[in-house]
């Protein structure tokens, strides 16, 4: 309380925030540090390649994984018959009303190429317009 020249005292009507910005500020860095951490899809060992195109955002378009096992998976959620591939893309790309018909496709370095070519034809009998295959820069210099 503050005493004014009269003698009377008076409450001080101004909130204290330092408590909230202390509060806000160790929320803002447990948010930096575990993003990151968060990995949305299957894991891929993807290929090099010298030449790599810059790629859009993952977590902007619907991904499918193709792992080394045979596994297929779209964003999240394992496919379990790949016939019903394309309906999932589908109704997926509806219920986030998705007008462009994009995919972007991972491919474990060691998945069979009969398997990889087996979901992009189940893609495409899906009506995609364009299927992206993403790859990993490069690091070495030797060829």
């Amino acid at each position: 309380m503050s005493v004014d020249v009269s003698g009377s005292s008076k409450a001080k009507s101004e909130p204290n925030v330092v408590p909230l910005c202390d509060i806000l500020l160790v929320l803002l860095i447990i948010f930096m540090i575990v993003t990151p951490m968060i990995q949305k899809g299957a894991n891929v060992t993807l290929p090099e390649a010298k030449y790599v195109a810059s790629q859009p955002d993952p977590s902007q378009m619907l991904t499918v994984y193709v792992k080394k096992n045979g596994e297929v998976f779209l964003d999240d959620r394992k496919v379990d018959d790949l016939g019903k591939l394309g309906q999932m893309i589908l109704d997926t790309m509806e219920e986030m009303q998705r007008v462009e018909k994009k995919v972007l496709m991972k491919a474990d370095l060691d998945a069979s190429y009969g398997g990889v070519v087996d979901v992009m034809n189940a893609i495409k009998n899906a009506q995609i317009e364009i299927i992206g295959l993403v790859t990993e820069q490069k690091t070495s210099t030797l060829e």
